[in-house]
């Protein structure tokens, strides 16, 4: 399969704001987005699970380094 774009599936980031500030970011594509992304069923899946895993995993991170910035 050939893929001629590149996209954000999911992505955590620490970084400094325009402000000086640190902050963390989780961001990826929406659940409700990937049926219009991928038109394959296997790969929806695919990328389905990868979302939701990913996501449930990376939230506590994010999470715990947002109160400890906050804490700073």
């Amino acid at each position: 399969m050939k893929y001629e774009k590149e996209g954000n599936i999911l992505s955590f980031k620490i970084l400094i704001n325009n402000k000086g500030r640190l902050v963390t970011e989780l961001s990826g594509l929406p659940e409700s987005e990937i049926n219009n992304v991928f038109k394959d069923v296997e790969t929806q899946a695919y990328i389905r699970t990868l979302i939701r895993e990913g996501r449930a995993k990376l939230s506590g991170l994010h999470e715990y380094l947002e109160k400890q910035i906050a804490s700073l």
